[in-house]
């Protein structure tokens, strides 16, 4: 039998963390891509809230599905939809408080399944840790040509 590519152990790597993500968010009535979109617009406390475009190109969601999360995260009170003032397209979303207390207990339901997941590297603060974090980072970096 071959050895397993690397892009073998990173999709069965992302996997294993997307399920596990997954399973332990549900308490919190979370998904793992539902937590994707609300720790960042956690993460970004900024003055102005972000439109969907912004949080797509940062979470690496496609647009519609942000849309949909949003939505969802909407739903539970977490996430405001706004209007945007100066483009009538553009809908920025806004956490509530209600939203900023379920992703602070998210974070660090999340933050124990990472130590888990990094401990064979010597934990998240690891040098270890932080070589395989800058090869990943490196490799989404990287362009990739589809056409060939």
């Amino acid at each position: 039998m071959n050895e397993p590519t690397i892009g073998y152990v990173v999709w069965r790597l992302a996997m294993r963390l997307r399920v596990s993500m997954d399973r332990a968010l549900a308490p919190l009535g979370l998904t793992h891509a539902q937590y994707s979109l609300i720790a960042s617009l956690y993460g970004l406390r900024t003055s102005q809230a972000p439109t969907q475009k912004q949080l797509a190109d940062l979470t690496g969601l496609e647009p519609m599905y942000v849309s949909k999360l949003a939505r969802q995260l909407e739903t539970k009170g977490w996430v405001e939809r706004l209007r945007d003032s100066h483009d009538t397209r553009a809908v920025r979303l806004a956490i509530t408080s209600e939203g900023t207390a379920v992703t602070r207990e998210a974070i660090a339901v999340t933050g124990r399944l990472l130590d888990q997941v990094t401990a064979p590297l010597g934990g998240r603060g690891s040098r270890r840790a932080a070589e395989a974090q800058a090869a990943l980072e490196a490799m989404l970096a990287a362009p990739i040509d589809t056409d060939h």
